[in-house]
């Protein structure tokens, strides 16, 4: 009697806990999220997905605050976080965000990569991140997806929808029908419900002009181009970090495909630097770009402004507050300071009200593409094709995705921002 008791309460214990399992994992084969539209986030310059090596020793969405993808799950919000080159242009990244949403091989396009001399094949998704995106439901209803982009990913997120909406005639006449990506042949702009940035240059920075003054501009962008390609060759590439410029031969790609010679490399960059990020930034390639892309009537829009700065009235300057990431301080002193003046190329007069910034953008650059329509956001009237344009929040670049921030702010403001999204009509 006395072993039976034992036995009897072990047996007990187990039946529970399989019980419990079975009820646990029932749960979780019928979660639903509340969302019916997924969320993918796309980083900006020098970014990572949630794919990466480093993404797990610092979340790019979260940074110091903790991984904000996880915490949406747990919120029960479906979300992604995308991994795209981090130096490449707006178009190669939305080729790359298309490729790995569906889950294709890259495909940079036949006229776009004889035009700059890169391959027109990168790597392969064979897992797509979005299996149904574009598919119907069982209700007929387009399976569409949420698109939010930090600071350059919200310039990729621009471009990604332009070539779903309208295609590319430029490819369409380089390609055979049978060989072409289904991005250029547009007609898909219904797969996108809203599209929102955060931080996003859509009119360049005046940090720009100091850079370039004080020939930091071409450093930077030379050594970040060869910090990749030595990179690129290494066991990291990929597994730590991932640059993704195989279209120029500069990294190895995942699979086992060498990188082409550094100096080789290097130079077909150097000859083809319109098609990278870092001209996509500057008021040229910004101003060309806005050119390029228009909204989607049918498409919610939303932009978050940020500013690290306040305005000195005596001085009718803005200075950065103190709790500004020191890194980036000086640059916010520099774009708060910034006399008036028209740039020769863009038309874009810079006067007072582009002197508040988020330390690397200016806060009237972020609010809407200059030339596109926009309102100031009103939670009772949201409307689609325009610019709905948000309250401007307190903090600098980084702030905005959690670096050196509260992390209970932060929390709210994509809790926040997720509710939102999830009651647009449709």
């Amino acid at each position: 009697m006395k072993i039976r008791r034992p036995i009897s309460f072990l047996l007990a214990v187990i039946i529970l806990s399989a019980s419990l399992f079975c009820v646990a994992f029932a749960a979780e084969d019928t979660w639903k999220p509340k969302n019916k539209e997924p969320f993918v986030f796309v980083h900006g310059l020098n970014g990572w997905g949630g794919a990466e090596g480093i993404n797990g020793i610092v979340p790019y969405w979260g940074a110091t605050t903790g991984d904000l993808m996880s915490y949406l799950q747990s919120e029960g919000y479906e979300c992604y976080s995308a991994s795209v080159g981090p130096l490449s242009s707006a178009w190669d990244r939305a080729c790359e965000l298309y490729a790995q949403l569906i889950g294709s091989t890259v495909d940079y396009g036949a006229a776009h990569s004889e035009i700059h001399n890169h391959n027109r094949y990168g790597r392969t998704y064979y897992n797509a991140l979005i299996p149904d995106w574009g598919e119907l439901d069982e209700n007929g209803k387009i399976q569409q997806i949420h698109l939010i982009g930090h600071s350059f990913g919200g310039t990729t997120v621009r471009m990604l929808i332009q070539l779903l909406t309208e295609g590319s005639p430029e490819e369409i006449s380089a390609t055979d029908s049978d060989d072409i990506s289904g991005l250029f042949t547009g007609g898909k702009g219904n797969w996108v419900k809203s599209a929102t940035t955060i931080c996003t240059p859509h009119n360049s920075s005046t940090v720009y002009y100091p850079l370039k003054a004080l020939g930091l501009y071409e450093i930077v962008q030379n050594i970040s181009f060869l910090y990749a390609g030595i990179m690129g060759r290494t066991f990291f590439n990929g597994r730590l970090v991932d640059f993704h410029l195989e279209q120029f031969g500069l990294t190895d790609v995942f699979n086992g495909e060498k990188a082409d010679g550094l100096i080789e490399s290097m130079v077909r960059v150097q000859q083809n630097l319109d098609d990278t990020c870092i001209y996509d930034l500057t008021p040229e390639g910004a101003a060309k770009l806005n050119k390029e892309l228009s909204v989607n009537e049918d498409i919610y829009y939303f932009s978050y402004p940020f500013s690290t700065t306040d305005e000195i009235d005596l001085l009718g300057i803005e200075f950065p507050d103190f709790n500004t990431n020191p890194v980036i301080y000086l640059t916010a002193v520099a774009m708060g300071i910034t006399p008036e003046f028209t740039d020769p190329y863009t038309g874009i007069a810079y006067d007072e009200s582009w002197r508040a910034n988020d330390a690397l953008v200016n806060t009237e650059s972020e609010k809407y593409p200059i030339d596109e329509p926009h309102t100031d956001f009103d939670k009772n009237n949201i409307e689609k094709g325009i610019w709905n344009v948000m309250p401007v929040h307190k903090g600098d670049h980084g702030a905005a995705i959690g670096l050196f921030s509260n992390e209970k702010e932060v929390k709210a403001f994509y809790l926040e921002l997720c509710e939102m999204l999830c009651e647009l009509p449709d």
